[in-house]
């Protein structure tokens, strides 16, 4: 089995490689645009956390731009353009779109899978919008965003990594010389000096951009459905966990340091909870009937309109909010040396679709 692995690892890697010099060789066409595109990307698969970080960069960009938020729009049902409303289903706009819509209800949110097509769809539908936020564009080269920001995570370093399906890698190491800035992700707070020193070496050898560090901050607990009568969850009480996220294990470490967690049902990323999933969670929670129901944002988004939860399933649910947050350091300057790159003005940003 593991043979097969690496002959598909070898394919895979292979094609990617092909794909990047058709690119560098100008036989598949990049196109650039006149206003700035930052995107935020990464080169492994699966909870790099790319959302907390695109929400990071919308509560500190959103006073002095119009933003706009292309994602693909991974899991949904529909295909095409598409702008989220906060009324959507995620099964028409994904989770983590309609996640950042409900967050951020002013930011113009769009899905698409033609990212040139959505972007001059955007230019003249929404002609207030100065700056695009491009989710998760990294592999996506037919847009030459101006500024590439690479997330990646501290609990899986790259260079011990290897190309699908071996591991979790979708791209080529050799990439990371394409990024601006890179954001490190899932930093312990106390993170020590020669940690990141230790970080910036290993990045450093590939690629020379600036380089930041993350944490995330887990917010207080919020019900999923409101109740008057409802307590407040207090430190140690027992929990029960749902997660559908790529790397679930940030969320389970935080809430084991939070709750008395009894048990945990843990779903693939984009999981589309069925009536069964639902079941198995309220036998569960009358195993512990003291329990509350944790689960991250994403699910959350996921399950705010069920309608046909038993009552005392819905008093239980609760969602933990995360937050992005730098981690000290000597430079925590990140939203001003990305401002003053995103103001910078060079030849390959003034017109539209030029290449």
């Amino acid at each position: 089995m593991k043979a097969l692995r690496t002959i598909a690892s070898w394919i895979y890697t292979m094609v990617i490689a092909m794909r990047h010099r058709l690119y560098d060789w100008g036989v598949f066409k990049s196109y650039t645009f006149d206003i700035p595109i930052v995107c935020i990307g990464n080169i492994t698969v699966g909870g790099t956390g790319k959302t907390p970080a695109a929400e990071f960069l919308l509560s500190s960009l959103s006073a002095s731009y119009n933003i706009a938020l292309l994602s693909r729009g991974y899991g949904r049902r529909t295909k095409g353009y598409r702008e989220v409303s906060a009324s959507d289903s995620y099964l028409n706009v994904g989770d983590e779109a309609l996640q950042v819509k409900l967050k951020f209800p002013q930011t113009v949110v769009i899905v698409a899978e033609d990212r040139v097509a959505a972007i001059q769809r955007i230019r003249k539908e929404h002609p207030e919008v100065n700056l695009i936020l491009m989710d998760d564009g990294f592999q996506h080269r037919r847009v030459r965003a101006k500024i590439n920001i690479l997330i990646m995570d501290a609990t899986r370093p790259v260079e011990s990594d290897k190309m699908l399906p071996l591991g979790s890698l979708r791209d080529l190491r050799s990439r990371l010389s394409a990024a601006h800035f890179f954001i490190v992700t899932k930093c312990p707070e106390d993170m020590s000096p020669l940690d990141r020193r230790l970080w910036c070496n290993k990045l450093r050898s590939i690629a020379y951009q600036k380089i930041y560090f993350s944490t995330i901050s887990q917010l207080p607990v919020v019900p999923l459905f409101e109740y008057e009568d409802r307590e407040e969850p207090i430190f140690g009480q027992q929990a029960i966990l749902m997660s559908g996220i790529g790397n679930p294990r940030p969320f389970v470490r935080a809430a084991n340091e939070r709750f008395n967690v009894v048990s945990k049902c843990i779903f693939a990323d984009h999981h589309r909870y069925s009536i069964d999933d639902l079941k198995m969670v309220y036998k569960k929670l009358q195993r512990n009937p003291r329990a509350i129901i944790l689960m991250t944002e994403k699910d959350a988004v996921k399950l705010r309109r069920s309608k046909r939860l038993p009552e005392r399933l819905r008093r239980a649910m609760y969602y933990q909010p995360i937050e992005m947050t730098l981690v000290d350091g000597p430079d925590r300057n990140f939203i001003g040396h990305l401002v003053s790159e995103i103001e910078h003005i060079d030849d390959d940003n003034r017109v539209g679709a030029v290449r």
